[in-house]
C-alpha cells in the first residue's frame, strides 16, 4: 500500500517573491487593524497543543503582532483542559474557552469566533499541521487591505509533507468541482487554515456548519457575498500526535449540502446578501416603521 505523499513545491525562503499575495480581487478597506484573534478548536490534543502555542506565541511576538490565542477544548476526554489552563498561566495572551454544548469541529470555531476580541481572525488547527510562519503572512496581506486571505498548499511556493494519499486525491476532486461550480480560481477552499476580517465573520454570520464543512462555508459565503480576497501559498505538514479528528465518510455530503446552500444564494438571491460598501445608501425605511413622524393632533402647535 502506498504511503503518505510528500508534495514540496519550490519552497524558498519566506522574503522570496513567490510568498506575496497573489490578488483575486482589489483591497478596500482602509481600516488599520490593532489585534489579531487566533482560534483553534481542541480535542484531544493534549501532545501538540503545548509546544504549537509557545510556538505560535513567540513568532507573533517577535514580529510585533498584538493577539489573542482563543483555543476552544471541544470536548476532550483527555489532559487537554489541563494543559491549556497550565499554557494560560504561562502565556496570557492564550484563552482556553470549554465548549460544554454540543461538540463538532463548526460549533467550536463558532464558539471561538464569539469569544474573540479581535478585528481579525486566523481560524488554525491544534495539531501543528499549519506554519505558525504563514500567520504573520496572513496578518500582513490583511492589513494591505483585504478582507479576507486564503492559503493554498497547491500554489507556487506552497507544500504538504505526509499528506496521506487518499485524502489527497479527495481532496483534490472536491476541490475541483468547487472551482468548476463557483467559477473560482482558489483551489484549497476545504482547508481550514484562512483569516478574515471580523467585519466577514459578521457579514457571513448565520454560519451553519456545525462540522469541518464549515472550511467551505466561511470562505465561499465570503466571495459570494462580495468581500475581497488574496491567496497566498502556505504549506501543511502531517500531525506527530494524537489522531485526525476528520471522518470522510461522514463528512462528503455535509460537504455537498453547503456547497449546493452557498450556490443556491449565488444564483438565486438577487445579491441580497452582498457586502454593502459605505457609499450605498441605506434602503428606504418602511412604512411604520420607528422612525415615522407622525402630523401634530389637533390642538397640538407644529
Amino acid at each position: 500500500m502506498a504511503g503518505p505523499v510528500r508534495i514540496v513545491r519550490d519552497l524558498k525562503p519566506r522574503t522570496d517573491p513567490l510568498f506575496t499575495a497573489k490578488p483575486f480581487s482589489h483591497p478596500v478597506s482602509s481600516e488599520p487593524l490593532q489585534l489579531l484573534s487566533v482560534v483553534i478548536p481542541a480535542r484531544n490534543e493534549e501532545g501538540a497543543i503545548p509546544p504549537m502555542l509557545r510556538h505560535l506565541h513567540l513568532e507573533l511576538s517577535l514580529r510585533g503582532i498584538p493577539h489573542e490565542i482563543v483555543v476552544v477544548d471541544d470536548g476532550s476526554t483527555d489532559r487537554t483542559w489541563e494543559v491549556l489552563s497550565q499554557a494560560a498561566a504561562e502565556i496570557p495572551e492564550v484563552r482556553p474557552v470549554m465548549n460544554r454544548g454540543l461538540n463538532g469541529f463548526g460549533r467550536a470555531i463558532q464558539l471561538g469566533l464569539s469569544q474573540m476580541r479581535g478585528d481579525a481572525v486566523v481560524i488554525m488547527m491544534a495539531d501543528e499541521s499549519d506554519d505558525c510562519r504563514d500567520v504573520v503572512r496572513y496578518w500582513n496581506a490583511l492589513n494591505e487591505g483585504y478582507d479576507c486571505v486564503f492559503g493554498s498548499r497547491f500554489l507556487k511556493g506552497g507544500g504538504v509533507i505526509d499528506y496521506p494519499w487518499v485524502k489527497l486525491v479527495l481532496n483534490r476532486a472536491f476541490n475541483f468541482f468547487i472551482r468548476l461550480l463557483f467559477r473560482i480560481k482558489l483551489n484549497d477552499t476545504t482547508n481550514a487554515f484562512k483569516a478574515y476580517r471580523r467585519s466577514v465573520i459578521q457579514g457571513v454570520s448565520p454560519i451553519l456548519s456545525q462540522h469541518f464543512n464549515l472550511t467551505v462555508e466561511l470562505p465561499l459565503k465570503a466571495i459570494v457575498r462580495g468581500y475581497s480576497w488574496t491567496v497566498i501559498p502556505i504549506t501543511w505538514k502531517n500531525r506527530r500526535f494524537g489522531v485526525a479528528k476528520l471522518k470522510i465518510s461522514e463528512m462528503g455530503s455535509r460537504y455537498l449540502f453547503i456547497c449546493l446552500y452557498v450556490w443556491l444564494e449565488k444564483t438565486l438571491s438577487r445579491g441580497d446578501y452582498r457586502k454593502r460598501s459605505d457609499a450605498e445608501p441605506s434602503p428606504p425605511a418602511s412604512p411604520g416603521s420607528a422612525d415615522r413622524i407622525d402630523p401634530p393632533s389637533s390642538g397640538q402647535t407644529a
